[in-house]
């Protein structure tokens, strides 16, 4: 299976600002976990007057951290780029101390309705409460005191994902839609494969020489890592076909062979990953299933 080359180095530094570029500190929570690395991290965007990108989890330690590295600095902005619960709910409590206005593409909704019988397996990784003052829309941009940021949609991993792009500095905030460390999880019905593969080239055709993920550490190399995300998921398209052509119809089938080198653990999602595949192979007219694609379903060629 094709693999962009995934970098997991990084030092999480909790509790302390750590300049990543020119004007720009990254703080990094301590919430670790097989889907958020060492954990999410927020960004300090500006100098005297700044603005904060993705303010985490409602964490105490986080919080306080947060707080020690904006004393004696206005914040005019705190910018989402989505509504999962490790990104945006400290955004409520840091927005009470500050007075800064909230920014993102919309409230969490899901990337497609729920089908008949279809429970959301991350709904309880969904921020439902978060409702920006400041709807951005794609491509709008926002300036502070020696910074701007433009939306750049960027919906797969969650219908109301957005990067932000530090205009002037060829620096892209890209939350969890690319980041160096892993793939980003795709999962129906909050997230869309075929709105992530478009987001990825929409990507590809920028010309950003930085990127600073909701996860781990840079990505120094944006063409190159961008080129081997697509030839991933490429590849993982064609692994589901050739199951497929094989005999296997049922998702668990497809998992278990595709997924052989992965801890079972992680079955789960890697079965939501092969169905956001699915749904868009069936869109596409590749593949047909016995009714609505689901992890129930089974499936077969046309």
């Amino acid at each position: 299976m094709e693999s962009p080359a995934f970098d997991l180095a990084f030092e999480p530094a909790y509790g302390r600002a750590v300049p990543v570029a020119p004007g720009v500190e990254r703080i990094t929570a301590e919430n670790p976990g097989p889907f958020t690395f060492y954990g999410t991290n927020s960004y300090i965007v500006g100098a005297s007057s700044v603005a904060v990108i993705d303010p985490g989890p409602e964490d105490e330690a986080h919080y306080l951290a947060l707080m020690a590295a904006l004393a004696g600095r206005e914040v005019t902005h705190i910018f989402v780029s989505h509504t999962h619960r490790d990104h945006s709910p400290l955004a409520r409590r840091l927005q009470a101390e500050t007075g800064a206005v909230t920014v993102g593409q919309g409230p969490h909704r899901p990337a497609r309705p729920l089908r008949d019988g279809e429970i959301n397996p991350f709904s309880e990784s969904s921020d439902l409460a978060f409702v920006p003052d400041i709807a951005i829309g794609d491509g709008q941009t926002l300036s502070g005191d020696g910074w701007a940021l433009t939306s750049v949609a960027t919906p797969g991993h969650t219908a109301n994902h957005a990067a932000f792009a530090l205009e002037g500095r060829d620096i892209l905030f890209s939350g969890d839609h690319v980041m160096a460390w892993s793939t980003s999880i795709v999962a129906p019905p909050d997230g869309s494969m075929a709105d992530y593969m478009a987001s990825l080239e929409r990507l590809m055709g920028r010309q950003d020489r930085l990127l600073l993920p909701g996860h781990g550490g840079p990505v120094a190399q944006p063409t190159a890592f961008l080129q081997g995300l697509k030839a991933h998921r490429l590849g993982r398209e064609r692994a589901i076909l050739a199951r497929i052509r094989a005999g296997d119809r049922a998702i668990a089938e497809m998992v278990k062979a595709i997924y052989r080198d992965t801890d079972p653990k992680l079955y789960g999602a890697a079965a939501l990953s092969v169905l956001a595949h699915i749904e868009d192979l069936v869109e596409r007219g590749e593949i047909a299933a016995d009714g609505p694609p689901s992890l129930a379903a089974t499936y077969r060629l046309l």
